[in-house]
């Protein structure tokens, strides 16, 4: 799994499963953001140092979308606290303990997880309590 976090409601934006971990899968997350988020200018890309992250292909695909890289220290979760979390709360709250019985099944729930709870149910100390959708929502309203 490969997810992209908007920082600001800690909402995800973006994500891809596959079989392996590779460039296509975080390219095909970095793309669902990009599009998702109607082609953003000037934005910033965090991740960790993983190869993936640091592969020609993924550079490029920042390159022709116009974001900026930043990668975290070399063996230091805290610069990526927010995604570690993400992590964190899908494995403890989501993922049964004996996994799924398939990929397909994975695909589904995590994807329930991220639309369906994450994102619309669970609250977040970053956003005062409220899930990520209700802090978004009530940005815009705002403005």
């Amino acid at each position: 799994l490969a997810v992209v976090l908007d920082l600001f409601a800690r909402k995800p934006v973006g994500w891809a499963l596959s079989l392996s971990p590779d460039t296509a899968l975080v390219k095909k997350a970095l793309t669902m953001a990009y599009e998702s988020r109607s082609e953003p200018e000037g934005v910033m890309f965090h991740s960790d140092q993983g190869c993936q992250y640091t592969s020609l292909g993924f550079r490029q695909l920042l390159w022709r979308y116009q974001m900026k890289q930043s990668l975290s220290r070399r063996g230091n979760c805290w610069d990526n606290a927010p995604t570690e979390r993400f992590f964190r709360s899908l494995k403890t709250e989501w993922v049964p303990e004996t996994g799924y019985s398939s990929f397909p099944a994975a695909k589904q729930a995590i994807n329930d997880y991220i639309i369906g709870y994450y994102s619309q149910i669970r609250p977040h100390q970053n956003n005062d309590g409220l899930p990520p959708n209700v802090a978004e929502e009530k940005y815009w309203n705002a403005q």
